[in-house]
């Protein structure tokens, strides 16, 4: 009997033990389970060290200044800028052709080489990360993600300077102090100057002033490197659009009926011995360094393409004599609907994720800090407490940073990282009203406040104009490329020719050209494309 009592006890306590060591296992996988949850969150690796590169085709410096390093402080992530060498398209054709791709590439969003990316997977579909990740994005987008997607429905970049912004590009730049002395009645703006009246503004300058400081002087010079800049003015003034728009087909904008008398009026200038002689050669520099040696009375392209000679202007001679830009319009041309220069609303630049990048998920928390408020007031204010302080619920600057911008923008933006890392960049204001672009929105100079008088109502949305070419690679891209250059080198031609008997001649040999090399053929791309658009976003 005691044996047996014996071996009941010792399975009754074996039975215990047993119960007691499952609830213990059990006990210890919920508490390792919530310990596991909690190492999660208390121990998140979203800030962990990492460095991703990025193709910006705008700068090649190394991201090494107080923004950068704030930015890395508050994402854990450091950007490898990769060296924009020669010409980003060519970099871009050739990184795409070799697969030697990145994690983050910038492209000009009005490009062909945005769908050759996109056609060739090399870039990936963002949809699922911003739902996941991008609720900033989101919000701060809105309807653009809806206008920006490829016609398979998706978004593939972030656009860049993206949002309607009723600011001049455009404009024809003059001296005011000399406009002062020529045309004092309009030197302060507000009145237009008819085509007649700049043609005689030009004479009586090279009269007044042939030459300058020993110098020949030059009633209108133009960059030879930037023609559309060139072009686009003078289209302004004859209030053209990027296309001709004949009968719901578009067509070349050079088959506008305006083209041709403004190209007849640009002959004119320049047989009348107005507009520089190597206007069609200058290079950017060379250009850059006329205009500041103040021999120079006007020119053109947008407003602040002259902001380095200005600065040169103003230091050596005063604020006056800049270069101010003005309207001139053409002779039956509604001041209103002049066009100098359009703006999209979908903005300059294309900020894509490439297949290479192994860490999309992280990379897009880090594009979406950036995109958010807070990301757009570090990237265009810079640090809070070093740079700017909250007052009254503004942003404001401090003091020394605006004189900064207006002592050497450029030097400044280097140093400070402020407006130097221009990503995801919204138009406009926040949410407190000040304006995202700190050193080009919140103190206006007297150049920013003449161009917004002058020309603010001669802004137009460009947005369902861009990108309607033919995708590169096919046919019709080398008929669009054989067009181009027929174009370029007609226009030139037909500008500087001896007589207008010779300009028109010439001219219309450039449309007969165009149309052999199958300008037909890029036109029903470019209506299709259109038409296209217009329905998906409907």
């Amino acid at each position: 009997m005691r044996t047996k009592k014996w071996i009941v006890l010792f399975l009754s306590m074996i039975v215990v033990i047993s119960v007691l060591s499952a609830c213990g296992s059990n006990n210890a996988k919920e508490n390792g389970n919530s310990s596991a949850g909690e190492n999660s969150a208390g121990n998140d690796k979203s800030n962990e060290p990492l460095t991703i590169t990025f193709f910006d085709k705008n700068t090649g410096d190394k991201f090494s200044n107080a923004v950068a390093a704030e930015i890395t402080k508050r994402t854990g992530i450091t950007v490898e800028i990769q060296q924009p060498t020669g010409n980003p398209a060519e970099k871009l054709n050739l990184m795409l052709a070799s697969d030697d791709l990145p994690d983050l590439i910038m492209f000009e969003r009005s490009s062909d080489l945005v769908n050759k990316y996109i056609e060739s997977g090399a870039i990936i579909p963002l949809n699922d990360l911003i739902e996941k990740n991008g609720p900033d994005v989101a919000k701060m987008y809105g309807d653009v993600l809806n206008k920006t997607r490829y016609k398979d429905g998706k978004n593939y970049y972030l656009s860049n300077w993206y949002g309607f912004e009723n600011e001049p590009v455009f404009g024809f730049n003059m001296r005011k102090d000399i406009l002062k002395e020529l045309a004092p009645d309009k030197a302060e703006g507000g009145v237009p100057f008819t085509e007649t009246e700049f043609k005689q503004l030009l004479l009586d300058f090279k009269a007044k002033y042939p030459t300058m400081d020993g110098k020949e002087t030059i009633a209108l010079s133009m960059d030879g490197e930037n023609f559309g800049g060139t072009l686009g003015t003078f289209k302004g003034m004859f209030g053209m659009l990027p296309f001709y728009d004949e009968n719901g087909e578009l067509k070349f904008d050079v088959k506008d009926p305006q083209y041709r008398k403004m190209i007849m009026y640009m002959n004119d200038l320049y047989s009348t011995g107005l507009i520089d002689k190597e206007w069609a050669i200058n290079k950017k520099q060379a250009w850059e360094q006329k205009l500041a040696t103040g021999s120079v009375f006007a020119s053109t392209g947008a407003y602040w393409d002259a902001g380095g000679a200005n600065t040169i202007l103003k230091k050596d001679r005063g604020e006056e004599s800049q270069l101010f830009p003005y309207k001139v319009v053409a002779d039956g041309i509604d001041p209103a609907k002049t066009t100098y220069g359009g703006r999209s609303s979908l903005g300059w630049d294309a900020i894509t994720i490439t297949k290479k990048n192994k860490n999309p998920e992280r990379t897009m928390k880090f594009m979406n800090f950036l995109a958010s408020e807070e990301g757009q007031y570090l990237l265009m204010w810079g640090i809070e407490g070093q740079h700017w302080d909250m007052k009254d619920g503004k942003h404001t600057p401090r003091p020394e940073v605006l004189q900064s911008f207006k002592d050497d923008w450029n030097a400044y933006t280097k140093e400070s990282g402020i407006r130097k890392w221009t990503w995801f960049i919204k138009n406009g204001n926040g949410s407190d009203g000040t304006p995202y672009d700190l050193a080009g929105r919140f103190e206006r100079g007297a150049v920013d406040k003449m161009a917004l008088k002058n020309l603010s109502d001669s802004v137009y949305d460009s947005v369902l104009y861009d990108g309607l070419g033919p995708q590169g690679g096919t046919p019709e891209a080398l008929n669009e490329q054989k067009v181009n250059d027929i174009v370029k080198q007609g226009l030139t031609k037909a500008i500087m020719a001896k007589s207008p008997e010779e300009a028109n001649s010439i001219f219309d040999k450039m449309l007969s050209d165009m149309k052999a090399a199958g300008d037909a053929k890029v036109e029903a791309i470019y209506t299709t494309n259109f038409k296209n658009r217009v329905e998906l976003w409907k």
